[in-house]
């Protein structure tokens, strides 16, 4: 009978191991159930942070507008390489088109005169495009994402080329007009 309690408590050792087996099994697959999940939410959130990102703007471009629309404020004020050309060129017309027997006044405003207006043209061009290309960056984010603030430094620059935007154009017409610094008077 010894023999058989021993079995009997061999068999029960057994069972009990045997359960104890079980449940170690059934959490261990259970701990690597909730571990997949949770690898594969991370995945699936690493991915939709990707996405996002993505899909949100960098506000590299509205940067490059707003640089730009300084630049050509300052071209404006300072009159650029273009509207130098196009002076030089309005004076050698002014040159060709005027007679030697000319009176000195109509000398003056076709040589001298008509360059400085086409200066002052061209001036006007550079000041307007620095203008409305700073109005566009200024007024972008409120087309763009909502909550997506613009950065600070994108804004002070865009109001640079809008600055200069304004004194440009405002200096190009009073030089036009002849308000600021006229041709002299010949008689």
């Amino acid at each position: 009978m010894a023999t058989k309690t021993e079995d009997v408590t061999k068999t029960d050792d057994e069972q009990t191991a045997a359960v104890d087996t079980e449940a170690d099994g059934a959490e261990a697959a259970e701990q690597l159930t909730e571990e997949s999940e949770e690898s594969e939410e991370s995945q699936e959130g690493e991915e939709s942070a990707e996405a996002v990102q993505e899909k949100t703007p960098s506000g590299v471009g509205q940067g490059a507008g707003a640089v730009v629309s300084a630049a050509l404020g300052l071209v404006s004020l300072s009159g650029g390489w273009i509207g130098t050309v196009a002076a030089a060129r309005e004076t050698l017309v002014g040159q060709l088109q005027t007679s030697s027997t000319a009176s000195v006044a109509k000398q003056v405003k076709e040589v001298y005169g008509d360059a400085w207006h086409t200066t002052a043209v061209w001036a006007g061009l550079f000041a307007l495009a620095a203008l409305i290309t700073g109005v566009v960056v200024l007024a972008r984010p409120a087309f763009g994402a909502p909550g997506r603030p613009q950065a600070a430094w994108i804004k002070s620059v865009a109001w640079a080329g809008v600055s200069l935007g304004v004194i440009g154009l405002l200096l190009a017409i009073l030089k036009y007009s002849d308000a600021l610094l006229a041709l002299p008077s010949t008689g």
